[in-house]
């Protein structure tokens, strides 16, 4: 096939760098999103996201005139969707953003376009969902128009690299459908491109997140069974690591993100009679933040209420900027439910309005009159905190570690009690 013009439906955090590098490798690309503000920013220069070179990406891609921001889909040969896809309060999937894109692309659909869904979606979404919205058009897919769908598989921080070099999965309705999305993804991708039909690409996408959620789910349990059992978690992870066929994740405070701590519930929605082990690892991950919280009752009391703390990090992960989902939020909630005082700092976000707390610009601000300090997000700027340097900005002499990430030594020489997640004060 020959792919002249593209539209993309969503400018997120997939959608975007897609969109732009398609534009930067020779392609016309129509990017589209609904969000007036976000249309608006684009148009203007202004990035809505942060993720390491992507403004210098989105500059290149303006720059080199292919690159069109609007508020409506077009004609064009290939049509990407990349919205996103949460789920409800009861864990079922949203799938209207997904309906809504599909729609938009019915007037311009044409005999011989190719369309991709990118979301991540439950099993058979593309078949049973985006399939017979389209068909609307008079057209069949596989038949008059192609239709495949290939997850995004990057992760945060490291989006615009590995949108080129890992492995794409693309699955087609039928084999020239996977066909036409190799022609189209070749345009940037250095990976290995895998062809396979579009059930089990959906499957790949969410197999691989629910791995990871069931391993973390499992980490967070040793955290809590060692904070029982009077031992460090982080030093029995580096010993039980050395085993050559073992690999445990890191502990946290929860686990969050548009990824891992949303997909696993796809499988169960999907499947709630096979999926025991997935839906109990969710229910770990999800209850770490209460976790936390009894901690920060042991710290300062099991009475919160009145009681000034500090969060550093919001965010769902270090060094990105990304606040969907995040335990650390979760814990700030269930903290200012308790009565206390919450101030709260992200630093690759400064200015971010969370609903429920108190955000401050600056780490200043945050711990000023604090009484605790948590670090919750292992930033690389926040685990190379110096803790004389935070004295001096704190009358707090309290610090939780949920990460990790703080040496106990030197903070226990400045004066503070650090209390760290995983980590029990029953002598051996």
């Amino acid at each position: 096939m020959s792919f002249q013009k593209i539209c993309v439906l969503g400018l997120g955090y997939i959608g975007l760098p897609t969109a732009s590098t398609f534009a930067t490798h020779g392609m016309n690309v129509v990017g589209v999103d609904v969000n007036e503000q976000v249309v608006t920013s684009l148009q203007h220069g202004q990035l809505h996201i942060y993720e390491l070179g992507l403004q210098t990406l989105v500059e290149e891609a303006f720059q080199s005139g292919r690159l069109k921001i609007s508020r409506q889909p077009e004609a064009a040969d290939a049509f990407i969707i990349a919205v996103p896809t949460p789920f409800y309060d009861d864990k079922r999937a949203d799938m209207r953003a997904v309906a809504s894109a599909t729609e938009a692309i019915v007037p311009h659909l044409r005999r011989g376009n190719l369309v991709v869904l990118e979301s991540t979606s439950p099993p058979r979404t593309t078949l049973d969902l985006v399939a017979p919205i389209l068909e609307r058009s008079g057209l069949k897919a596989g038949v008059d128009f192609h239709l495949a769908y290939s997850p995004e598989r990057v992760l945060p921080g490291q989006i615009l690299r590995e949108l080129i070099e890992n492995a794409r999965v693309i699955g087609g309705v039928d084999a020239a459908s996977a066909e036409a999305g190799r022609e189209l993804y070749q345009t940037f991708v250095r990976g290995e491109i895998i062809l396979t039909t579009s059930t089990t690409a959906e499957m790949v996408k969410l197999m691989e997140n629910t791995y990871r959620d069931v391993n973390i789910a499992v980490a967070n349990e040793f955290a809590r069974l060692a904070d029982r059992f009077g031992v460090d978690v982080w030093e029995a992870i580096s010993i039980a690591n050395l085993h050559p066929r073992v690999n445990i994740l890191r502990p946290g405070p929860g686990v969050g993100g548009h990824c891992i701590s949303v997909d696993p519930w796809f499988l169960v929605e999907a499947a709630p009679d096979l999926t025991q082990v997935i839906r109990s690892a969710r229910v770990v991950n999800d209850a770490q933040p209460h976790f936390v919280l009894d901690l920060v009752r042991r710290a300062l009391g099991a009475e919160l209420k009145g009681r000034r703390v500090a969060l550093l990090g919001l965010s769902f992960k270090p060094d990105v900027d990304d606040l969907r989902e995040s335990p650390a939020i979760e814990l700030g909630h269930l903290l200012v439910k308790e009565g206390a005082e919450v101030r709260a700092f992200e630093p690759f976000k400064p200015d971010a309005q969370v609903p429920g707390l108190t955000t401050c610009t600056t780490l200043e601000q945050a711990v000023a009159d604090a009484e605790a300090v948590l670090l919750l997000v292992g930033h690389a700027e926040l685990k190379r905190l110096s803790p004389q340097a935070l004295s001096a900005l704190t009358p707090a002499r309290v610090a939780l570690d949920a990460t990790g990430s703080w040496a106990p030594e030197a903070w226990a020489a400045a004066g503070f009690t650090l209390l760290r997640l995983g980590v029990g004060s029953r002598s051996a």
